[in-house]
Protein backbone atom coordinates (compact mmCIF):
# COMPACT_ATOMS: atom_id res chain seq x y z
CA UNK A 1 0.00 0.00 0.00
CA UNK A 2 2.80 2.41 0.97
CA UNK A 3 4.54 1.88 -2.36
CA UNK A 4 1.33 2.40 -4.36
CA UNK A 5 0.51 5.65 -2.55
CA UNK A 6 4.04 7.00 -3.01
CA UNK A 7 3.85 6.21 -6.71
CA UNK A 8 0.45 7.92 -7.09
CA UNK A 9 1.77 11.06 -5.38
CA UNK A 10 4.83 11.14 -7.66
CA UNK A 11 2.69 10.66 -10.77
CA UNK A 12 0.39 13.50 -9.71
CA UNK A 13 3.31 15.94 -9.33
CA UNK A 14 3.71 15.63 -5.57
CA UNK A 15 6.69 15.31 -3.28
CA UNK A 16 7.56 12.38 -1.03
CA UNK A 17 9.76 11.77 1.98
CA UNK A 18 11.44 8.41 1.44
CA UNK A 19 14.41 6.21 2.38
CA UNK A 20 17.20 6.07 -0.18
CA UNK A 21 20.35 3.97 -0.43
CA UNK A 22 22.00 6.59 1.79
CA UNK A 23 19.91 8.95 3.94
CA UNK A 24 16.23 9.92 4.03
CA UNK A 25 15.39 12.07 1.05
CA UNK A 26 12.79 14.37 -0.41
CA UNK A 27 11.88 13.29 -3.91
CA UNK A 28 9.72 13.95 -6.92
CA UNK A 29 9.46 13.01 -10.58
CA UNK A 30 12.62 14.50 -12.09
CA UNK A 31 10.75 15.47 -15.27
CA UNK A 32 8.05 17.51 -13.50
CA UNK A 33 9.14 21.16 -13.25
CA UNK A 34 6.37 22.13 -10.79
CA UNK A 35 7.32 19.26 -8.47
CA UNK A 36 11.00 20.25 -8.68
CA UNK A 37 10.05 23.79 -7.63
CA UNK A 38 8.11 22.37 -4.67
CA UNK A 39 11.31 20.69 -3.46
CA UNK A 40 13.23 23.97 -3.64
CA UNK A 41 10.41 25.57 -1.63
CA UNK A 42 10.30 22.78 0.98
CA UNK A 43 14.06 22.96 1.55
CA UNK A 44 14.20 26.76 1.34
CA UNK A 45 16.97 26.18 -1.16
CA UNK A 46 18.37 28.71 -3.61
CA UNK A 47 17.38 27.88 -7.21
CA UNK A 48 21.00 28.06 -8.36
CA UNK A 49 21.82 25.02 -6.16
CA UNK A 50 21.43 21.86 -8.20
CA UNK A 51 19.60 18.69 -7.21
CA UNK A 52 20.68 15.13 -7.89
CA UNK A 53 18.61 12.41 -9.46
CA UNK A 54 18.42 8.67 -8.94
CA UNK A 55 18.14 6.10 -11.72
CA UNK A 56 17.49 2.39 -11.44
CA UNK A 57 19.31 1.04 -14.48
CA UNK A 58 22.33 1.50 -16.68
CA UNK A 59 19.98 1.97 -19.62
CA UNK A 60 18.18 4.92 -18.02
CA UNK A 61 21.55 6.43 -17.07
CA UNK A 62 22.68 6.16 -20.69
CA UNK A 63 19.42 7.77 -21.85
CA UNK A 64 20.30 10.85 -19.79
CA UNK A 65 24.06 11.26 -20.23
CA UNK A 66 26.98 9.98 -22.24
CA UNK A 67 28.66 7.84 -19.60
CA UNK A 68 32.46 7.95 -19.83
CA UNK A 69 34.33 4.69 -19.25
CA UNK A 70 35.83 6.23 -16.12
CA UNK A 71 32.33 6.56 -14.59
CA UNK A 72 31.66 2.83 -15.07
CA UNK A 73 35.00 2.05 -13.44
CA UNK A 74 34.25 4.30 -10.46
CA UNK A 75 30.80 2.72 -9.97
CA UNK A 76 32.31 -0.78 -10.22
CA UNK A 77 34.93 -0.23 -7.51
CA UNK A 78 33.03 2.05 -5.14
CA UNK A 79 32.22 0.39 -1.82
CA UNK A 80 29.54 2.95 -0.98
CA UNK A 81 26.88 4.72 -3.04
CA UNK A 82 28.44 7.18 -5.48
CA UNK A 83 26.85 10.14 -7.23
CA UNK A 84 28.63 11.15 -10.40
CA UNK A 85 28.31 14.64 -11.83
CA UNK A 86 28.09 14.48 -15.62
CA UNK A 87 28.38 17.11 -18.34
CA UNK A 88 25.75 17.75 -21.00
CA UNK A 89 22.71 15.82 -19.75
CA UNK A 90 19.86 15.06 -22.16
CA UNK A 91 16.10 15.00 -21.63
CA UNK A 92 16.14 16.74 -18.23
CA UNK A 93 14.60 20.06 -17.19
CA UNK A 94 17.07 22.91 -16.82
CA UNK A 95 15.73 23.47 -13.28
CA UNK A 96 17.63 20.35 -12.20
CA UNK A 97 20.97 21.39 -13.62
CA UNK A 98 23.88 23.13 -11.95
CA UNK A 99 24.94 26.56 -13.19
CA UNK A 100 27.52 24.90 -15.47
CA UNK A 101 24.81 22.67 -17.00
CA UNK A 102 25.93 19.49 -15.25
CA UNK A 103 23.81 17.00 -13.26
CA UNK A 104 24.58 14.61 -10.42
CA UNK A 105 23.16 11.12 -10.98
CA UNK A 106 23.31 8.03 -8.76
CA UNK A 107 22.55 4.51 -9.96
CA UNK A 108 20.76 3.11 -6.89
CA UNK A 109 20.96 -0.40 -5.52
CA UNK A 110 18.18 0.07 -2.92
CA UNK A 111 15.24 -2.20 -3.88
CA UNK A 112 12.54 0.25 -2.78
CA UNK A 113 14.02 3.09 -4.86
CA UNK A 114 14.67 0.86 -7.87
CA UNK A 115 11.07 -0.36 -7.87
CA UNK A 116 9.70 3.17 -7.44
CA UNK A 117 11.78 4.56 -10.32
CA UNK A 118 10.93 1.59 -12.56
CA UNK A 119 7.18 1.98 -11.99
CA UNK A 120 7.33 5.79 -12.28
CA UNK A 121 9.31 5.30 -15.50
CA UNK A 122 11.25 8.51 -14.84
CA UNK A 123 14.28 9.40 -12.74
CA UNK A 124 13.62 10.49 -9.18
CA UNK A 125 14.92 13.69 -7.61
CA UNK A 126 16.75 12.99 -4.38
CA UNK A 127 17.85 15.61 -1.92
CA UNK A 128 18.48 15.27 1.79
CA UNK A 129 15.39 15.60 3.99
CA UNK A 130 16.52 18.77 5.74
CA UNK A 131 16.33 22.51 5.31
CA UNK A 132 19.15 23.85 3.17
CA UNK A 133 22.33 24.16 5.24
CA UNK A 134 21.20 21.88 8.08
CA UNK A 135 22.54 18.44 9.01
CA UNK A 136 21.37 15.51 6.86
CA UNK A 137 19.10 13.00 8.64
CA UNK A 138 20.59 9.53 9.17
CA UNK A 139 17.28 8.19 10.47
CA UNK A 140 13.62 9.16 10.21
CA UNK A 141 13.49 10.60 13.72
CA UNK A 142 16.20 13.13 12.72
CA UNK A 143 13.85 14.79 10.20
CA UNK A 144 12.28 18.05 11.36
CA UNK A 145 8.52 18.42 11.67
CA UNK A 146 8.78 21.35 9.26
CA UNK A 147 10.04 19.01 6.53
CA UNK A 148 7.56 16.25 7.42
CA UNK A 149 4.67 18.72 7.22
CA UNK A 150 5.87 20.20 3.91
CA UNK A 151 5.86 17.09 1.71
CA UNK A 152 2.80 15.49 0.13
CA UNK A 153 3.49 11.94 1.34
CA UNK A 154 5.74 10.19 3.86
CA UNK A 155 6.76 6.60 3.16
CA UNK A 156 5.77 4.70 6.30
CA UNK A 157 8.18 1.80 5.94
CA UNK A 158 11.76 1.84 7.19
CA UNK A 159 11.25 4.45 9.95
CA UNK A 160 13.55 2.46 12.26
CA UNK A 161 16.31 2.10 9.65
CA UNK A 162 19.55 3.96 10.41
CA UNK A 163 21.58 4.87 7.35
CA UNK A 164 24.77 2.94 6.82
CA UNK A 165 26.10 5.93 4.86
CA UNK A 166 25.82 9.61 5.82
CA UNK A 167 25.60 10.44 2.11
CA UNK A 168 27.04 9.28 -1.15
CA UNK A 169 30.46 10.05 -2.47
CA UNK A 170 30.20 12.76 -5.13
CA UNK A 171 32.63 12.75 -8.03
CA UNK A 172 32.61 15.13 -10.98
CA UNK A 173 33.83 13.91 -14.37
CA UNK A 174 34.48 16.23 -17.29
CA UNK A 175 36.24 15.93 -20.65
CA UNK A 176 35.59 12.16 -20.31
CA UNK A 177 38.59 11.62 -18.04
CA UNK A 178 39.13 14.55 -15.67
CA UNK A 179 37.83 13.86 -12.16
CA UNK A 180 37.34 15.83 -8.99
CA UNK A 181 36.14 14.39 -5.70
CA UNK A 182 33.50 16.79 -4.37
CA UNK A 183 32.58 14.65 -1.33
CA UNK A 184 34.23 11.46 -0.08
Amino acid sequence: MDFTQALEILRSGGTILYPTDTIWGIGCDATNIDAIQKIFDVKKREPNKSLIILVESEKRLQDLVDVPEMAWQIMDVSEKPVTIVYENPKNLPKELLAEDGSIGIRLVKNDFCKKLITKLNNPLVSTSANLSGQKSPLKFSDISDEIKNSVDYIVEEFHDKVSEYPGSSVIKIWNNSQIKILRE
